[in-house]
């Protein structure tokens, strides 16, 4: 029976599949077919070709259909930016690639700003025009903008980007910007403080809080990158004061609800106060003694522990062992503290280096200005012995010039390990200024200037100048030309042409004109000594003599000419001439007449200074300054307008041409052949905030002015005694110009004197 069964189910499976096999094989067939992708089309696209579409995707024409590569495809034509829409489908083996091609940017523009320019916005913008527009680029130019307005202090600031459509797939992107008001700071806030208190504190940061009359600085807003630099501060500071141990823990701004300002805290941790212990050298190299660089630190045992110091150190050993030639040295101070006696001991790891040598100077990142004229500047020449005291002072030479923006110069490993390449990189900054100024003096009273200077004419250091004075008590016009370096030589040579107008007549009852030409030169002995010689032709004129003036000056030939050699011998060591607040300086100046002209004289003067810092920051400096001159004629009396006068800018406590020889009859002041004065002056911080750039003095002028020639007896006072004076002033470098206010107190005097409670000194230029 089983076989039976058996039997009949063969035979039937067999019908079957005789019947239906016509039938599966050509579906199977069929099937199989349709996913071979015969054709690829691409349809969409405009301004992209459809081979770059191609190019992008996972299959080809001939591959079968893969569900994973299409995916794939559709991934890579998103992610090139080129389009705003893709879908693939697949239909009879045609593979259809459907695109939307995003626009191109025709135009970017801003709305509303107007603290920041478009071109400040611009340049931080990835999108530009002719560029693809995609909306995941906008929304990071967005950000980009934001940004750089919380770093300007806005954090209430909003950017709305709108597109407006054009023909041909292009489109205009305005960015409109709410820039709202500036996020100030309400208040600042220091935890974990001992030994400062927060108002010690807030002095060494720069950030400050909001106050209606801060409208000059920006220091009152928000910015995270400036609260960075703050905590940096405030290491300085106290590892400055000995807290070696010192962190910052954290630094929280938090916004209030209305988002107009912040409140900032910073966290320290000031750990304990530490002194100087033991000072140790170790020289790794042969040649270098340390007992020899000892004596230059200035680091006494038992004082406060000062980062400053350290630091100072490195640069003086520095500086020393680099002068001898080496000028890739590593020096490491090594700390060791001491925390249960509260001591630190230091030692100075100089690291071995060879002997080097100047393979080459190259000057780069100058555009205008020629290579000879950086080169000039410099201390050191290709096959000097390395000096790094040298190439710092080459830096500050070429800083000096005031031809560019910043100057970087950076030591380069040479062809050998025994050479070095110095790399001077400048960035060049404009020199050409056209300036006009007003201003108001005690001496001038209202004035004004005009003129227009080229301080690096066609790129070789030469300076051009012509400038235009109108005041109410002078007037003057003037060229000037200087070459620094005269027939490519350390030697500068110049020349001045003027006309000068002055109104003497509130001192001597008379006008003066002068017109003249000078030719001058200059050089260097050294760093700190040079000298200056000049000649000079003028013509001069006294005008509108009052009837009543002084004998004196009647007697005189209204119309006189002088032709005239000097020098001037400079000692100067100061730490700026603008600015001083440490060193000294001494100068001499010979003058003679007689080389031609009506007259003949020989005038000497001599001037000098003394600073001193009374503080490590230099905000308290005592000063003590003095000069003094003498004229006299040869074969001839000397003129009015050719002595010295006193009182003024030079004494004050006293009118200009306030001390001296005066007319018993007119009042008149006639000057003196000799004079001296001297100043003792205190200038010191008022404790007001740093962004007011007002500083204190207090002072004390002496001096006297005698000697007349052709006097009658009883005609002239002239006493030749001492005069002195007590004041107080306060200087301001505001933003319009240095101004000075001084009040001061003559206390000793003769009774023709004529004294001056009050002077004011004011200028700018705009």
């Amino acid at each position: 029976m089983n076989l039976l069964r058996n039997v009949k189910a063969a035979a039937l499976a067999a019908v079957l599949l005789g019947g239906i096999a016509p039938t599966v094989i050509p579906m199977v067939a069929y099937a199989q077919g349709s996913t071979v992708i015969r054709e690829i089309q691409v349809d969409g696209n405009n301004r992209i070709e459809s081979a770059t579409v191609n190019a992008y995707l996972s299959v080809r024409e001939g591959d079968s259909y893969d569900p994973q590569k299409v995916n794939e495809s559709l991934k890579a034509l998103f992610s090139t930016g080129l389009f705003a829409d893709v879908s693939i489908g697949f239909d009879r083996g045609v593979l259809k690639v459907n695109v939307v091609e995003n626009p191109i940017i025709n135009r970017i523009a801003f709305e509303g700003n107007a603290r920041l320019k478009d071109d400040a916005l611009g340049t931080e913008l990835q999108l530009r025009p002719r560029v693809v527009y995609t909306r995941t680029k906008v929304q990071a130019d967005v950000q980009r903008i934001l940004e750089l307005y919380r770093r300007s202090g806005r954090f209430a600031a909003t950017v709305e980007p709108k597109v407006i459509q054009l023909e041909q797939n292009r489109v205009d992107l305005v960015f409109e910007i709410d820039e709202g008001e500036a996020t100030g700071v309400r208040k600042i806030n220091f935890v974990g403080n001992k030994a400062f208190d927060d108002a010690d504190l807030s002095e060494v940061i720069r950030t400050t809080e909001s106050a209606w009359w801060k409208i000059l600085t920006a220091d009152d807003n928000y910015d995270p990158d400036r609260v960075t630099f703050d905590r940096e501060l405030l290491r300085r500071f106290y590892l400055s004061a000995g807290y070696a141990d010192f962190q910052v823990l954290s630094s929280v701004a938090e916004l209030t609800p209305d988002r107009s300002d912040f409140f900032i805290t910073y966290t320290v941790s000031e750990g304990q106060r530490y002194k100087f212990g033991d000072i140790n050298i170790i020289s790794q190299i042969d040649k270098v003694d340390p007992e020899t660089l000892s004596p230059l630190i200035e680091i006494a045992k038992g004082e406060w522990y000062n980062a400053d110091l350290v630091d100072d150190a490195i640069d003086v050993l520095t500086d020393s062992i680099g002068d001898q030639g080496y000028a890739f040295i590593d020096i490491r101070p090594n700390v060791q503290r001491d925390r249960e006696t509260g001591v630190i001991n230091l030692t100075f790891t100089i690291a071995e280096g060879p002997k080097v040598y100047v393979e080459r100077i190259d000057v780069v990142g100058n555009v205008r200005t020629l290579d000879e004229v950086v080169r000039r500047e410099f201390r050191l020449v290709e096959g000097d012995a390395f000096s790094s005291s040298k190439m710092k002072r080459s830096r500050q030479r070429v800083e000096n010039l005031n031809f560019f923006k910043s100057v970087d110069v950076k030591t380069l490993p040479g062809s050998s390990p025994d050479q070095t390449v110095l790399e001077v990189d400048v960035e060049e900054k404009s020199t050409g200024e056209f300036s006009i100024g007003a201003g108001y003096g005690t001496d001038d009273g209202a004035f004004g200037q005009a003129g227009i200077r080229e301080r690096n004419l066609l790129g070789k250091g030469q300076d051009l100048r012509l400038g235009f004075t109108l005041g109410s008590s002078s007037q003057q016009v003037d060229l000037s030309f200087t070459e620094p370096y005269f027939l490519d030589r350390d030697v500068s040579a110049g020349f001045d042409i003027y006309r000068r107008e002055e109104d003497n007549q509130d001192e001597s009852s008379y006008d003066e004109k002068q017109t003249g030409i000078g030719l001058r030169s200059g050089f260097r002995y050294s760093e700190a000594l040079s000298q200056s010689v000049r000649y000079g032709f003028e013509l001069n004129e006294y005008s509108d003599v009052d009837s009543d003036a002084s004998r004196l000056l009647q007697a005189e030939d209204p119309e006189f000419s002088e032709s005239s050699i000097g020098h001037t011998l400079t000692y100067d060591q100061r730490d700026s001439t603008l600015s001083p607040s440490d060193g000294y300086f001494a100068q001499l100046s010979n003058d003679f007449a007689g080389l031609g002209g009506s007259e003949t004289y020989i005038r000497t003067r001599i001037n000098g200074g003394y600073y001193y810092p009374l503080d490590r920051e230099h905000e308290w400096v005592l000063s003590t300054k003095g000069s003094t001159g003498y004229i006299f004629g040869i074969g001839e009396d000397t003129r009015i307008s050719q002595r010295f006068f006193t009182g003024g800018a030079n004494l004050r406590g006293f009118e200009s041409a306030g001390v001296g020889p005066r007319d018993i009859a007119t009042d008149d002041s006639v000057g003196g052949k000799f004079f001296y004065t001297g100043t003792v002056q205190l200038d010191f911080p008022l404790g007001l905030p740093s962004e007011f750039a007002l500083t204190g003095r207090i002072f004390s002028d002496f001096g006297s002015s005698q000697g007349v020639d052709g006097a009658l007896p009883g005609e002239i006072y002239d006493t030749g005694s001492l005069r002195g004076s007590v004041g107080i002033g306060v200087g301001w470098e505001s933003p319009f110009g240095p101004i000075g206010v001084d009040l001061s107190q003559a206390v000793l005097k003769e009774d023709f004197d004529k004294e001056e409670v009050f002077r004011l000194n004011f200028g700018t230029r705009f």
